[in-house]
This record gives structure tokens, C-alpha cells and sequence, in this order.
């Protein structure tokens, strides 16, 4: 996970934390993750079925994915590697810790 950026304290508040995610023939699977906000996904490259709550998706470049992520959430299967996602998450200030 390489962090690109990060608005916390802001007079908007809300807390924006952008990551390009890149998984590997090295890769594991990641258990389902769950935190405050919303999250906005983009595949660049590969392929995967992400899990969102009791939904899967098979996603490819160009597909993108909005979500609560308040649901537990994360790449259910490595379809296609290497693969390589934006991950936006934004919640709000009074979230961040």
C-alpha cells in the first residue's frame, strides 16, 4: 500500500487518504477490512473479485466500486496479477485516530 497523499486536519471536515494498492504473485489474501467512511476503488491493472459485505465483484481495468466502508470489505480473489488499484478513503475528522 503506497500512500499518495493525505488532507487531515481541514476546514471541510473530512479526511481524505489516497493509495495505490499493488498485489503480486507474492501476495496474500488479506482478511476483510472494516473503518469509518466511504471508499472509492479504480482497477488499473489485473483483475479481481472484491468482496464487499456478502458481494462479490469481479472487477478489470477501468471498473470502479463506491462503497460504505462500514462493511467488512477486500480482495476476495487474485484473478489476474499483477494487479493494481486506487483506493480512496474518506471519513470524517472527528473519525480520524
Amino acid at each position: 500500500y503506497n500512500l499518495l497523499g493525505h488532507i487531515g486536519s481541514n476546514t471541510s471536515g473530512v479526511v481524505v487518504e489516497p493509495y495505490l494498492i499493488t498485489l503480486t504473485e507474492d501476495s496474500d489474501v488479506f482478511p476483510t477490512f472494516q473503518h469509518a467512511g466511504m471508499e472509492f476503488l479504480y482497477m488499473l491493472e489485473g483483475e479481481v473479485v472484491y468482496r464487499h459485505g456478502s458481494n462479490l465483484y469481479p472487477m478489470k481495468p477501468g471498473d470502479s466500486l463506491f462503497f460504505d466502508a462500514d462493511a467488512p470489505h477486500g480482495p476476495e480473489q487474485l484473478t489476474r496479477l499483477p494487479m493494481r488499484y486506487l483506493s480512496i478513503i474518506c471519513y470524517p475528522q472527528s473519525s480520524a485516530g
